[in-house]
This record gives structure tokens, C-alpha cells and sequence, in this order.
């Protein structure tokens, strides 16, 4: 049983008067009435656009009640606080401490948070944050329908500025961590650059309670850096790769089956057969199973929760293609890092050239056009023949990679022009990769409905 709170329990922790029946128990909190489901309370925040205007149109797709401070002339319980931001995160907050599960784990990293955070819930067998809801709405969001007697809870904490993850962990406080990379995104929000992402990412060490533990890569030195801050010496890290007592071993690509890697650990080692991609991915998975197994849990188990995660959609999923081909779609967002990261992942395929489709990066500052320049070098040297880029960056892409790039400056170029998408060799392997804005699903969708074999 989930026992969630009726409107008078939650009103019991966030303070606020109701109106209406306070009986009424809401399936979820929902902030965007695009994604709410029936049963829900919406919660009308004040944004770019206040969420009150929306309140008529949530109760029609059927909400059950309303977070407001402003009483809407609607025929709907409403619990009326003075700000919806402060009662949507105290609702969050004391879900969690009301019900906390033997186990909350935070996932942080400027690259695969989303990937880790799906391998350690399944490592733990744990309940795990929908989605991409991993900033100071989402999360709280999420955590309001938290159900009771969890053994685990996965939490993914992301940041684009400084304090993001410091607020996350007071609304959810930890037992353990991981973070994944600290790299160069949202490199523009930070003066001190890379040590600012460190800080910032480091928030989440610094927010865990006294005796937990973190997992990071042995040989990433800015997570090395977090470990020799004051802030973060109540917490153990816990270093993965050679040499350490957690690392992995005989990693092996099966190609379109995935990774095959020995999972090593204080407590014996595993083989592991991962339906994930790419040598990044036994890396996750790395991480994901040392702070598991040093949170308890046996490695024999922990090695069979993370065989058994899917690729998502945008996020690894492979798709045959016509004459031989394949297409690794990695359209959900893009870094440096990541898009190195998942070339490395293409290439380990059979099949034709290798090639890529990448929308522009963005929020990295100033340094912006050479990061997108010493990508397309770098795609380059991996041995990538093409790359047809796209966006405000596009250029800078092409003019790293040099001959074999084509650069448009948007998607409907990229699309309708003789050399975009159709002049892409037959039977390629093709790697859809971009940052949110530009929405590289839509060449994912293109391919698949000209390409499918």
C-alpha cells in the first residue's frame, strides 16, 4: 500500500487552509498540466507564466485538487498556502522523512546521471525518480507520491548553478552518492569554471549524513578533488577502477548485446551482462554496483538488477536499419563527454561507415566554439567518417572534423537539403546525439521512417 496523504494530512505538514473535501487523497503532485494524469493535484506555481491560469484546464483533464495561494472559483478541493514553491518542497520533503526507505541514494555527474540512477535502482531493487525530474520542482514533485516500506530510493539530483544540489539534499537527505563525471556542462553559469562544477556537484558529498559513502571514478581528478575538501570528509569515498577495492575487469563489447564486465568488490567478484552500450555505460554500471554493495546488498544480486536494465528511449537505444545499418539513439541531450563517450560505444558495432547527426551543445560559455571544434577533431581521430551537425555551433563541429562534415543551421536544413539526412550512406551506423534545445529526436524520427529495415 502506498498511503498516500489526503489534502488534510498534507495540510498537516505544509501548513495552508483547505477548501472543499479535505478527504480527498491525490494520486501524484503535477506542475504542468501537459503531463498531468487524472487523480492528480496541481500545483499552480508562479513562473515565466503563473500556473493559476492553468487550474480550470488541469480540472478538466480531471485533477483532484489544487495547490494554489490564490482560491480559484472552481468546484475542486484547494489547499491554499501563501507560496506554492515553499508547500510543493515541504510536501516533497516530509513525504520522505515520514516514510524514508532503509536506503536514499543520490545520483549526481555532468554525464549519466540518468543511466546510473536506472542501474542503481535495479542493483538495489529500489524506487527511483521518474524521468528527468531531478531539480528543486521535479524533485519534491516526485517524492509526494513516495510509497511506504521501500527498501531503497534512487534520487537523481542535477544542477545548472551553484546551491541547486545543496537545496535537493536538504529537501532529501542522504545515506549514499555517487557522481558520475564532473565535466564541462553549464560551464557558462560558473566564472571559476571547472572548479565552480566541482563545488557544485560536490554539494551533493557535502549533503550527505554523517557515515555515508560516495562512489566516483578513481581516475577523474576533480571528483579526487571533492575528497580532500573539508566539507566532505564526514563522507567515505569510496574510489572505483584499478587498483581500488571496487573497480571493474575483463570488460568485453558484445556489440549490439550490450558489455560484458567483471563487477569486483570487497565481497567477491561478479561477471555482469549489461543490455546497455559502450564502455561509459560499464563504467555506470561500475559505479552504481560498488555503492550498492557497499550499502549492503549481495553482488551476486546487485549483478543481476543491473543485467537487467533497458536503453530508454533518446538514451542508448539501438534500432536496426536497412542494408545492415544501425542507429544509436542518444537524441535526450549532449556534452562533450557524452558524445565521445557514445561514438566509442558506436564504433564497437559491426556494420558500415560511421557517422553522426549532432544538434549543437549548449550553456558553455565563452569557450563555447572550441569546445564544439575539438569534439569534431576528436570524432575525428576515434575514426568517425562523418558528421552532418546542425545548430548555432555547426559550423565549429564541421570545421573540427574536417572533410566529411556537413553543417546546417537547423533542423529543417538538416532535413529537406540534398546532403542532410538522405545523402547519409546506406547501411551506416549513425550516432543521433544533441543538446535539448535542438530536439535531435526529430532526426531519430527521420531515419526510422526512411531508414527501418
Amino acid at each position: 500500500m502506498s498511503g498516500l496523504w489526503s489534502l488534510s494530512e498534507a495540510s498537516a505538514q505544509v501548513g495552508g487552509e483547505i477548501l472543499g473535501d479535505g478527504s480527498v487523497v491525490p494520486g501524484s503532485l503535477c506542475i504542468d498540466t501537459r503531463t498531468l494524469q487524472p487523480g492528480a493535484c496541481f500545483v499552480a506555481l508562479r513562473a515565466e507564466r503563473d500556473g493559476h491560469a492553468f487550474c480550470a484546464q488541469a480540472a478538466g483533464k480531471g485533477a483532484a485538487a489544487l495547490l494554489v495561494d490564490d482560491p480559484q472559483d472552481l468546484d475542486l478541493p484547494q489547499l491554499v498556502v501563501p507560496d506554492t514553491l515553499v508547500a510543493l518542497q515541504r510536501w516533497g520533503q516530509a513525504r520522505l522523512a515520514t516514510v524514508r526507505p532503509r536506503a536514499v541514494f543520490g545520483v549526481t555527474g555532468s554525464v549519466g546521471k540518468t543511466s546510473t540512477k536506472e542501474l542503481l535502482a535495479a542493483a538495489t531493487g529500489g524506487w527511483r525518480t521518474p524521468g528527468n525530474r531531478n531539480n528543486t520542482l521535479g524533485l519534491p514533485e516526485a517524492l509526494a507520491s513516495l510509497p511506504q516500506g521501500l527498501g531503497a530510493a534512487v534520487l537523481e539530483m542535477g544542477m545548472s548553478t551553484p546551491g541547486e544540489i545543496r537545496r535537493l539534499t536538504e529537501i532529501a537527505p542522504l545515506d549514499f552518492g555517487v557522481v558520475t563525471v564532473i565535466g564541462t556542462a553549464h560551464l557558462e553559469n560558473f566564472p571559476t569554471g571547472q572548479q565552480g562544477i566541482a563545488e557544485a556537484k560536490g554539494e551533493l558529498v557535502a549533503g550527505l549524513r554523517p557515515g555515508g559513502a560516495w562512489a566516483y571514478h578513481a581516475s577523474d581528478p576533480w571528483c579526487r578533488w571533492v575528497t580532500e575538501q573539508p566539507w566532505a570528509r564526514h563522507a567515505e569515498a569510496l574510489p572505483v577502477g584499478e587498483g581500488e577495492a571496487y573497480g571493474w575487469e575483463d570488460a568485453e563489447s558484445l556489440g549490439a548485446a550490450g558489455e560484458r564486465f567483471r563487477l569486483r568488490t570487497p565481497r567477491g567478484t561478479v561477471p555482469v551482462h549489461l543490455k546497455l552500450r559502450g564502455q561509459h555505460q560499464v563504467r555506470n554500471a561500475a559505479l552504481a554496483g560498488a555503492i550498492a554493495v557497499r550499502a549492503g546488498y549481495r553482488p551476486e544480486a546487485v549483478a543481476l538488477g543491473l543485467g537487467a536494465v533497458e536503453p530508454e528511449e533518446g538514451r542508448g537505444r539501438l534500432h536496426g536499419l536497412a542494408g545492415g545499418g544501425w542507429l544509436l539513439d542518444e537524441a535526450y541531450n549532449a556534452s562533450s563527454d557524452s558524445i565521445l563517450a557514445c561514438a566509442e560505444a558506436l564504433l564497437e558495432l559491426r556494420g558500415g561507415e560511421a557517422v553522426a547527426v549532432l544538434g549543437s551543445m549548449r550553456e558553455l560559455g565563452p569557450g563555447a566554439a572550441r569546445i564544439h571544434q575539438e569534439t569534431g577533431r576528436a570524432l575525428r581521430r576515434l575514426g568517425l567518417s562523418g558528421l552532418w551537425a546542425f545548430g548555432d555551433f555547426a559550423r565549429d563541429y564541421a570545421e573540427g572534423f574536417g572533410a566529411g562534415a556537413l553543417a546546417f543551421p537547423d533542423f529543417e536544413s538538416l532535413r529537406d537539403e540534398g546532403t542532410g539526412l538522405s545523402a547519409i550512406p546506406p547501411g551506416a551506423r549513425i550516432l543521433v546525439k544533441g543538446s535539448r534545445y535542438w530536439r535531435a529526436e526529430r532526426a531519430v524520427a527521420w531515419l526510422l521512417e526512411h531508414r527501418s529495415s
